[in-house]
C-alpha cells in the first residue's frame, strides 16, 4: 500500500501540529490545525496508518493545495 499525501485544503499558517512524525493516526483524526481568515482548519487523515513525514512547522505558511504530511501504512 502506498503512502498518502496530505495537503492544506486553504490557504494561511500552520496554528498547531498535533502529531508528530512516528505517530499512529486514524481516519478522520487531526494531524495539524491552520489557522486562515482567524478560523481554525483541522487538517485530518483519511486514511489509517503512521505519520510518516511532516512537511511543516508551527507558523509556517502554506498554500492551498501545498503538501503539509505525509501517512504511511502501518507495519
Amino acid at each position: 500500500m502506498a503512502s498518502t499525501k496530505i495537503e492544506a485544503i486553504v490557504t494561511g499558517k500552520v496554528w498547531k501540529i498535533e502529531k508528530q512524525e512516528g505517530e499512529p493516526v486514524a481516519v478522520g483524526e487531526s494531524i495539524m490545525i491552520l489557522e486562515s481568515m482567524k478560523m481554525e482548519i483541522p487538517i485530518e487523515s483519511p486514511v489509517a496508518g503512521i505519520v510518516g513525514n511532516l512537511s511543516v512547522r508551527e507558523g509556517d505558511s502554506v498554500d492551498e493545495g501545498q503538501q503539509v504530511a505525509r501517512v504511511d501504512p502501518a507495519a
